[in-house]
């Protein structure tokens, strides 16, 4: 693992993080995925079964692997009690989808700040250590929170500046294929358009100094998408690593049966 100030602060590090995405909703897959040394993991509540119970769940897992890892959980959407909700189980922070304009980044930072600055409501759960530091914990929350948002449309990319200037926002995520779907070019990763949408982002989030990631699945987009100037790389998929991993296996399997 590099040395980092962690996800709050990879804007202004030198290092560009590399992490991993769950989608397997089991906290065995958080604990081994954490346990490999990624900088951090996220996972995936959107587009997966996963409930809150299992999201703690793994949430513990990834903090109980060796090493530093942190945590974001791709929440389902943007409602304030869904952040509420989620953060209350005390991941690193949150990965917002489909934010398109600097009002619904401002939403989603003031529905994770404690009052005066936001709106958030204060529980029990994990990250108040159940009621045992609700003090200490919003005391820090401000400094330890990360939010980070998804820019995902030709919409989102229009605003980008606006979007990755809101107060609050630590970080902007280009989803290239929900941006490649947007823009008519699915999948063309070396569309001229696509590319100048990326390249706005990119521009966007260091002119705010906010930090600026994107996903990559296979071999070759982990070395183009590197060079898009990215702070953080999310490294692939577990799914995906199982069913390479499989289809390799059976593959080498029944050619030495042959």
């Amino acid at each position: 693992m590099v040395e980092h100030d962690g996800l709050k602060r990879a804007g202004q590090s030198p290092d560009q993080l590399i992490g991993t995405w769950a989608v397997i909703p089991h906290p065995s897959t958080a604990e081994l995925l954490a346990g490999v040394g990624y900088d951090f993991v996220v996972l995936d509540a959107e587009h997966t079964p996963m409930s809150y119970e299992t999201m703690e769940n793994m949430v513990r897992a990834v903090d109980a692997a060796p090493g530093e890892t942190e945590t974001l959980v791709r929440v389902p959407d943007d409602d304030p009690a869904t952040l509420k909700r989620t953060l209350d189980l005390d991941p690193t922070g949150v990965l917002v989808p489909m934010v398109e304009t600097a009002e619904q980044a401002a939403a989603v930072v003031d529905a994770s700040r404690y009052p005066p600055a936001g709106t958030r409501g204060l529980g029990l759960g994990r990250a108040t250590g159940y009621g045992r530091a609700l003090g200490e914990h919003v005391e820090s929350a401000e400094e330890t929170v990360v939010r980070y948002v998804q820019l995902e449309s030709e919409r989102a990319v229009a605003n980008a500046e606006a979007i990755a200037a809101v107060d609050g926002i630590d970080g902007v995520f280009i989803g290239p294929v929900d941006l490649s779907m947007s823009m008519d070019r699915f999948g063309e990763w070396d569309d001229g358009d696509f590319l100048e949408a990326v390249d706005r982002v990119v521009e966007a989030a260091s002119n705010a100094g906010v930090a600026v990631g994107t996903l990559a699945t296979d071999a070759d987009q982990r070395a183009t998408r590197l060079d898009w100037g990215v702070d953080y790389l999310v490294a692939g998929v577990d799914a995906l690593h199982l069913s390479d991993g499989a289809v390799e296996a059976l593959d080498h399997s029944t050619t030495l049966s042959e």
